[in-house]
């Protein structure tokens, strides 16, 4: 029966994937009422915990959005690309990467995928390199952000075990950092040369190439966009230092007030405060801003999928432990197989963890095995449908960055896969040690 129901999950999660967007959660709800209605499984729990850290986390950003704040980054982000233009597809995902793990969300790297597309073309660089790797660089950063709900949901799991947040951050970061930068080697020689590509020379010829720099729309950046930036690094600050302060490591505080992912909330929101007020922007019109949508739709997708992903587990549990316990405890590098392909299909790195990784560690998977296969949670690059990978196709004018007739024959999947398989083997090297 256990199998029926399986496949009545993956259904769900492959017309939720089919709908596109929020309507991943739309049916992770949906077969929450199947399996409760037709097959009596009840209801799992609700992740609001991981759904409550990504509404405060946008509730911040979007306000310094409105107050100008991510123009001002992506302004940074401009001088940083054109000081070496050469070198794009190596900075490119430093880029990317940074911002990510600055602001909990990879959404903020659609502010310069069009930066980094014009940038390339003008150097005579094919595009499609600095596009593919910045954006899996942004996916993957997640893993390594100190207030992403991923993040602050695996270390509240881990602390069970005996591992502390620092520890998990000392262990993800050089790991995904590194794996990045061997992707982005990888990539520099994948595709043909721009000027040696006829899908390049014949759009080139039709006049569809534009040579309008994304920089020459004019951008001001006014001292209410930098303070908005100011006040959300001193949250992010406050965040860290807490965190490390309530640390069994460091241990300053011994009975904290606030457990970490009460923090986060607090501080997140208290920054979005002081954002509206200091920076003198109108409070309701965050709720139109691009980031506000993208991460209430990010909720939806948690609450839907992640919740039908724990309903499933919860009510097998046993069987799972039966069929993976044993296999995954003599090759527990297959974790990383599974989340590869679980996060391929729920499309969220949060999603993803709150689902498969509490079963994982309640099936014995040790600890290193766990973090080092966390890097695979960031496998959204496999089906050419995520919204930053249709951004860069789209931005790219030169048609370097498209997706092939067979689905998976596009520039992210060998940059991608490349990224976390090494990501991976990083971190059971430097799990090792750290642990």
């Amino acid at each position: 029966m256990w199998i029926i129901e399986l496949l009545v999950v993956l259904f769900f999660i492959w017309l939720g994937a089919r709908i596109g967007s929020i309507g991943i959660g739309f049916a992770g709800g949906f077969g929450v009422l199947t399996l409760a209605v037709v097959f009596g499984i009840e209801p799992g729990a609700i992740p609001m915990d991981v759904i409550l850290i990504i509404m405060g986390v946008i509730a911040a950003i979007a306000a310094m959005q409105e107050a100008g704040g991510l123009d001002y980054l992506v302004w940074l982000a401009e001088k940083v690309l054109k000081a070496n233009p050469k070198y794009i597809t190596f900075l490119a995902p430093v880029v990317t990467y940074v911002m990510t793990m600055f602001a909990g969300t990879g959404h903020t790297a659609f502010s310069t995928l069009p930066v980094i597309a014009e940038v390339a073309k003008r150097e005579g660089i094919r595009p499609s390199r600095p596009l593919a790797i910045a954006t899996v660089a942004s996916q993957i950063a997640i893993t390594a952000s100190p207030i992403s709900a991923a993040v602050v949901f695996f270390a509240a799991e881990l602390e069970e075990v005996g591992v502390d947040y620092l520890q998990l951050l000392i262990i993800a970061i050089p790991s995904s950092f590194i794996a990045v930068m061997v992707g982005a080697l990888v990539t520099n020689f994948l595709g043909k040369e721009l000027a040696d590509d006829p899908v390049y020379q014949d759009r080139l010829a039709k006049g569809l190439v534009s040579d309008e720099s994304a920089s020459d729309k004019g951008r001001e950046i006014t001292k209410e966009a930098k303070r908005s930036v100011l006040i959300f690094c001193v949250a992010i600050i406050g965040v860290v230092f807490y965190a490390t302060a309530i640390s069994p490591m460091v241990g300053l505080l011994k009975e904290p007030i606030l457990a970490r992912d009460h923090a986060i909330i607090t501080f997140m929101l208290s920054a979005a405060t002081l954002i509206t007020l200091l920076c003198k922007i109108e409070a309701k019109n965050i709720l139109n801003a691009a980031t506000f949508k993208s991460g209430m739709s990010a909720c939806i997708c948690v609450l839907g999928v992640a919740w039908l992903g724990t309903t499933f587990v919860a009510a097998h549990l046993d069987e799972i432990n039966i069929f993976a316990g044993n296999l995954l405890e003599a090759k527990p590098w297959l974790l990383a197989v599974v989340l590869f392909f679980a996060a391929m299909l729920l499309y969220s790195q949060a999603a993803t963890t709150r689902a498969l990784m509490p079963a994982a560690l309640a099936l014995g998977v040790s600890p290193v095995a766990a973090i080092a296969a966390f890097a695979a949670v960031s496998a959204l690059f496999v089906l050419p449908t995520y919204p930053t990978l249709l951004a860069a196709v789209e931005f790219d004018d030169t048609g370097s960055t498209r997706i092939g007739k067979y689905v998976f024959d596009h520039p992210f999947l060998i940059p991608g896969v490349v990224t976390i398989t090494v990501a991976v083997a990083l971190g059971f090297l430097i799990g090792g040690v750290v642990l």
